[in-house]
């Protein structure tokens, strides 16, 4: 059996030279996943793929290494679901048997095998996945969101009297990991040094090392701190789960939820914020009161998923997918924003997709992300938060100015910075007082109109009397016949059901 990777550095096959056409391809003429046009222009990159291969491409991960990225919607779905053709425990790859790919490749951090529930499958995997979720399972949403709410409220008080800031740097970078260290049971440990070394060990630098240990080192004081006197937080329930979990391996899930969770919901913020500024359609219709924050967060999910791809799958044996041949120990990729965009679920990439959860943005299968209902919260309540606070806020830069930082895994926006009219912290112990409109814009955003001043106070009316009448018994020409009284109301039942149904979704 023949496959594009049979052709191989050492195999004889042709290296296209730096410069020449085919500049970004490899061995064999296999297109990269890394390198200028993948970290650059993912989306354009996949749809060559898949124009050339179909739903299942051969690809270059770092160093050269082949795999396969998965493009279809179907064909994720099956991959993620059938853990018995296609596993997780990355030692069955076989490049990594032979040693084409060593210890110290570039994504050894991402690949590398260690006893987690993301490298695990069948019983194991149930045990370890298993005291995950039922930990998170009795998180309290109500109250997670209105620490979400206050934590965001923090954020903004500390750049509303500035009249600009970098919403990525100050506000989407930071807002999940104050929320995570509240979850996980160690608010204290919360600083802008936690964030750059989360911020560093996903980046993959010559200090990821370093950023790792101090994470770890924040991690394994939480555990035991919390072996020793439990407490109602994640951590608690984590190492009091029947599952009966190591030291060492609360800390490893520990800084798995914590980092996944991060970078997924950071990215996710800053999505959607980006979307909210640059987008008109997006920006008028949540001012126009036709999408909510969480439809727009959805949307989001569909069009610029927090990560592009996960790396990976391995075959466990030969077997065929979306009409390429696999062989066994292949390595496979789950291509999550290109599964969004296939023309076989979504003909029209433009089309609005609210309501419609079919996205793949937190896998899919055993794997799924099993948070995936926090970073929704944490993002919902968030942007809806700044939202309020700063509802003229406006882009500083013109949107071709706007860069991202790529890698296999996301698409990271490096900066966001806006302008908005300067405001005075509030109380965020309080429930927030919205911010006054900002007058109507005459380019795209759709605004309602102020509200028309109240009439002035009008005399009270007389005593009821019977009118004159004329002598035939019917009333006086020109004269009105009186209306009925209406009592006066104290506000309709629908603003007042929509503002304790705000109340409620905002955690007060």
């Amino acid at each position: 059996m023949t496959t594009p990777f049979d052709h191989q550095p050492g195999t004889g096959a042709a290296v296209p030279p730096p410069q020449c056409p085919a500049h970004g391809l490899g061995p064999g003429g296999l297109r990269r996943l890394y390198g200028t046009e993948a970290e650059q222009d993912p989306m354009g990159l996949y749809e060559k793929l898949r124009a050339e291969h179909g739903p299942v491409a051969p690809v270059l991960l770092h160093g050269d290494a082949p795999a396969w990225l998965v493009l279809g919607h179907s064909e994720n779905l099956y991959m993620t679901r059938t853990p018995s053709l296609f596993s997780r425990d990355s030692r069955r790859w076989r490049s990594l048997q032979d040693g084409t790919v060593r210890p110290d490749h570039p994504l050894a951090p991402v690949f590398t095998w260690q006893p987690l529930c993301v490298f695990a499958d069948g019983a194991e995997h149930e045990r370890l996945r298993g005291a995950v979720t039922d930990a998170m399972s009795h998180i309290d949403t109500r109250s997670t969101r209105r620490f979400i709410n206050r934590y965001s409220n923090r954020l903004v008080n500390d750049f509303c009297q500035d009249g600009k800031a970098d919403l990525v740097g100050r506000f989407a970078e930071h807002l999940p990991m104050m929320v995570m260290c509240q979850i996980l049971g160690m608010p204290e440990e919360y600083s802008e040094r936690l964030v750059q070394a989360a911020r560093d060990m996903i980046k993959g630098t010559e200090t990821a090392i370093v950023s790792n240990a101090y994470v770890m080192a924040a991690l394994n004081r939480l555990v035991a701190q919390r072996r020793s006197a439990p407490k109602e937080d994640f951590a608690s329930r984590l190492i009091a789960h029947p599952a009966g979990l190591t030291d060492d391996e609360v800390g490893q899930h520990l800084r798995l939820v914590l980092i996944a969770a991060y970078e997924t919901t950071a990215n996710l913020i800053a999505n959607v914020l980006r979307m909210v500024l640059t987008d008109p359609r997006f920006r008028a219709q949540l001012s126009g009161g036709h999408m909510t924050v969480p439809e727009a967060v959805e949307q989001t999910l569909w069009d610029e998923p927090p990560f592009t791809t996960i790396f990976g799958r391995w075959a466990v044996g030969d077997t065929e997918l979306g009409g390429q041949q696999i062989r066994s120990g292949d390595a496979l990729v789950v291509g999550i924003a290109a599964a969004n965009i296939d023309p076989v679920v979504r003909p029209d990439p433009n089309a609005s997709m609210q309501g419609n959860r079919a996205h793949l943005a937190f896998s899919g299968g055993a794997h799924e992300c099993p948070g995936q209902d926090i970073g929704r919260a944490i993002a919902d309540v968030g942007v809806d938060a700044l939202l309020m606070r700063l509802p003229d806020v406006e882009l500083a830069i013109a949107e071709h100015e706007l860069s991202w930082t790529g890698s296999l895994m996301s698409r990271h926006l490096d900066r966001l910075p806006v302008t908005f009219a300067p405001r005075p912290p509030q109380d965020i112990m309080v429930a927030p007082s919205p911010a006054a409109m900002p007058p109507p814009r005459t380019d795209w955003e759709v605004t309602s109109h102020a509200p028309a001043a109240p009439p002035a106070p009008q005399p009270a009316p007389p005593a009821y009397a019977p009118p004159p009448q004329a002598p035939s018994g019917h009333a006086v020409p020109g004269q009105a016949a009186p209306a009925a009284a209406v009592p006066a109301q104290r506000g309709s039942a629908p603003k007042r059901l929509w503002r304790s149904l705000t109340s409620w979704w905002r955690g007060y």
